[in-house]
């Protein structure tokens, strides 16, 4: 029956920043630059840990998961979000909608679950050095991110699929794109259970991974502080600092949007935070994990080094 009464839409108007059309064409050229930075960036965290054999570690493995997460993600938002933003038709095809949906609660869990994973791999590091090969071995990263993309489509694409009920016109989205916290005011019917489902898949895939990366780095912090060695500390908290920071950015947004009642909305507010995870932070991880990163910009010295040589043959 949902399905039936889907059909008879076709478009939706996409208010974005319509509110504020002195600001759109600024908006356009400074989303277009953090759009480039993010492709950029991403794009070439990825070549360099495919062609650098010292990158080629579980660590890296899961950062390029994030990478390409970070594309994939950005890509289905930024590129329509600028179209609009020189448009004088505002609008949203009802399928890209969906798709935008689906889309972003997919990415949004599976970045939780593959930050979790990332703590685990740092914990594994630190407190059992050792034995870290053993246990991160590549069969065990290979399973843990079939893993965490497979729990995270179940969780989140499978359950709104069955729960999505049929939207009321005006089929305004007073967003920047489509998600389900703001299609939550659009819906015909009462919309408790599907309130009720997104605090349940965001308390699966927000707090359990967070708990995970919290109780990770706990154990970490008394690893480090039972170290006799300063600098062994201080590579340590260095190697952990990037990953924090991302984690502390990425869901305090994740928590403020998805873990609230509709109740709290706020049209103006909450373009903004979407804005900052689902536009800002994907262009800043790859800064935060290469800026203080020796490894990587070790990496990257070395593969400028060897470009002379193989230009020259």
């Amino acid at each position: 029956m949902a399905q039936k009464n889907f059909s008879t839409i076709t478009e939706l108007v996409l208010v974005g920043f319509s509110n504020h059309p002195q600001a759109e064409i600024p908006l356009f050229f400074l989303f277009s630059v953090v759009y480039l930075v993010n492709l950029f960036g991403n794009i070439a965290l990825i070549i360099l840990v495919a062609i650098d054999s010292c990158l080629q570690t579980p660590m890296y493995f899961f950062l390029c998961h994030l990478a390409f997460l970070n594309i994939f993600y950005t890509t289905t938002v930024v590129p329509k979000m600028l179209f609009n933003l020189l448009a004088s038709k505002k609008v949203i095809s009802y399928e890209f909608c969906l798709a935008q949906t689906y889309i972003s609660l997919l990415m949004r869990a599976a970045e939780c679950i593959i930050l979790a994973i990332m703590a685990l791999d740092r914990y594994v590091a630190i407190c059992d050095p050792l034995r870290y090969l053993l246990i991160m071995n590549w069969s065990m990263c290979v399973q843990l991110i079939l893993g965490a993309w497979t729990i995270s489509f179940f969780a989140s694409v499978v359950p709104l699929y069955f729960t999505i009920l049929p939207l009321c016109g005006p089929y305004i989205v007073d967003h920047i794109f489509c998600e389900v916290p703001v299609l939550l005011h659009m819906l015909c019917a009462d919309t408790s259970l599907q309130e009720t489902m997104m605090v349940i898949g965001a308390s699966g895939t927000l707090l359990l991974p967070f708990f995970l990366i919290t109780l990770s780095y706990l154990r970490i912090l008394v690893a480090v502080m039972r170290m006799h060695s300063t600098e062994g500390r201080k590579k340590a908290f260095s190697t952990c600092s990037s990953h924090l920071t991302v984690v502390t950015v990425y869901y305090g947004t994740g928590i403020f949007m998805y873990m609230r009642p509709k109740s709290l909305y706020s049209a103006e507010g909450d373009k903004l935070i979407s804005l900052f995870y689902a536009v800002i932070n994907p262009a800043l991880n790859p800064l935060i994990y290469s800026l203080r990163n020796k490894e990587v910009n070790g990496a990257l010295k070395r593969v400028l080094e060897r470009w002379p040589v193989s230009q020259g043959k």
